[in-house]
């Protein structure tokens, strides 16, 4: 994948996208994978660093998350963070405890020493703290690099052996210098030269695809989506009419986008592809119908467009390769070794043990989202369609919380698109982040025209983001919610309450189910 490469290992940590996001922002290649992974393959892997995530464990447990202390003596730089911090101190005989006082959330720190990680960071910091547990004493040959009022060791370094940790999560944006930090352990420490660009990034994926693929032909699940899309174009310009796309309007898209997709893909569109519309919108409300579990229903989803691309690759001729869209975030959130299960995404979790394929082909699958559209501009696909709103694969169904019925994605489809319309008009820029109508399962009592109601509430959602790993509410003016909320109440049949969510991720996700 790249020359040079940063190897983060996870041992649980919430954080662990974020970090790879921070290193990957400094142009460096960075890959998570689970604490599991054998010390032979790291060395096959020649990593240019290694960076040990947080975790929930205490490191000083029979059965806490643990790695070889051979790890340290690769003489390859690594970075402890939080719980990584903690375990290195704790395999390298320093002293690990209960901390009389724990920290969470925005912490002073002081430097104290000399540090090469820490060296152009202001003598008092903010940083964000998550531990119970502290390090009292540090190894042999590290020295103190940081402390706060509380914690003795929030961050040491071993130069000699190119060992530095730090007790804080400098991968969060609380973290006032995070950034500085991880340019130094990348540049300063790891010696990277930054070869990660999207531009080349491009190129190569397109001629490992004709390598890969060779004279095949390759069926592309198309959402018309940003990811999808992509995928898309990617293929085209790589195998050209040896792709054929294949867009299933499962009836759970927004407004008009069905045609939308089309317009863009299909024989009057400007791309060299075969394109097929595949109308299914009553075969997926049969198959969701009575489900109201949302993971239940991202499987049911994710199992069903693989059986619909099944029956239509059957139709077309032999097709060697199914390609899909898959991206960074949808590999993480379904769980990477033993890390939690946030989400399973209908492309990594929901698909069936066969597949009648000869492979998959996911040329995204390594990319954080605004990585792709930064891929998406190189292949000059249209700016507005690059940072369309993104749409998840499983669509309305998740944005549909309990039953999915026709009716109700009439509903959330219609207000959605007053939304989103009257978000254009005030200004808002949605390009920053995800705005988007959910159709509760709450139902209460109303009056409209003098008359009792008794119908579903709606819930606005709007976030700014710029990775999707985390995400804040955005600041809509109020009047422009009061808008929103009085012609969706008169234009939605069905729909007599509107609320704005203002969830943060985390500790919610940005999609509702």
């Amino acid at each position: 994948m790249a020359e040079e490469m940063i190897l983060v290992l996870d041992f649980g940590g919430q954080y662990k996208q974020l970090i790879a996001r921070r290193v990957r922002e400094n142009h460096v290649y960075c890959e998570i994978h689970p604490y599991t992974m054998p010390i032979e393959k790291i060395k096959e892997m020649n990593p240019k660093g290694i960076i040990l995530t947080g975790g929930p464990d205490s490191v000083y447990l029979e059965d806490s998350l643990s790695y070889d202390p051979q790890l340290f003596e690769l003489g390859i730089p690594v970075l402890g963070i939080c719980y990584g911090a903690q375990l290195m101190a704790y395999l390298l005989k320093g002293d690990v405890q209960t901390a009389p006082t724990s920290e969470y959330g925005s912490t002073n720190v002081t430097l104290e020493n000399t540090s090469k990680l820490l060296g152009d960071w202001k003598k008092e910091s903010i940083t964000w703290m998550s531990h119970t547990d502290y390090i009292a004493r540090v190894p042999e040959g590290f020295h103190v690099t940081a402390t706060t009022p509380v914690c003795p060791v929030a961050g040491m370094e071993n130069t000699e052996k190119n060992l530095y940790a730090v007790q804080f999560h400098p991968e969060v944006v609380h973290t006032e210098e995070g950034t500085k930090l991880f340019h130094n352990f990348v540049y300063d420490i790891c010696g990277c030269q930054g070869t990660w660009k999207m531009d080349s990034f491009a190129e190569n994926a397109i001629q490992q695809i004709r390598e890969e693929v060779g004279d095949g032909k390759v069926l592309c699940a198309l959402s018309g989506g940003v990811d999808s899309s992509v995928c898309a174009v990617l293929l085209s310009k790589a195998i050209g009419k040896q792709l054929t796309c294949v867009f299933v309007d499962h009836g759970l898209l927004r407004k008009d986008e069905g045609d939308e997709v089309e317009k863009v893909f299909g024989p009057e569109g400007p791309y060299e592809l075969n394109f097929i519309r595949v109308n299914a919108q009553d075969y997926f409300y049969e198959k969701l119908a009575g489900v109201t579990d949302p993971e239940t229903k991202r499987k049911i989803i994710g199992a069903e467009f693989i059986n619909v691309f099944e029956k239509e690759a059957k139709k077309i001729g032999a097709v060697d390769y199914l390609a899909q869209g898959t991206i960074y975030p949808d590999v993480v959130e379904s769980g990477i070794g033993k890390g939690a299960v946030i989400k399973s995404h209908h492309n990594v979790g929901g698909l069936p043990d066969h597949v009648d394929f000869k492979e998959i082909i996911e040329p995204l699958k390594a990319l954080f989202k605004d990585e792709v559209r930064q891929v998406g501009l190189e292949l000059g696909i249209p700016r507005e369609l690059v940072y369309r709103q993104p749409f998840p694969g499983p669509g309305l169904g998740i944005r549909i919380v309990g039953e999915v019925t026709a009716e109700k994605v009439k509903m959330v489809q219609e207000a959605d698109a007053i939304y989103r319309e009257e978000l254009e008009k005030a200004g808002i820029d949605m390009g920053k982040g995800q705005f988007f109508a959910a159709l509760t399962n709450m139902r209460s009592v109303g009056v409209m025209g003098d008359h009792r109601t008794y119908d579903y509430a709606v819930a606005l959602r709007g976030v700014i983001t710029s990775d999707f790993m985390t995400a804040t509410a955005a600041d809509i003016p109020f009047e422009t919610l009061q808008t929103c909320m009085t012609r969706i109440i008169n234009e939605v049949k069905g729909v007599n309450r509107v609320m704005y969510d203002i969830t943060s991720k985390p500790p919610g996700t940005i999609e509702f189910e």
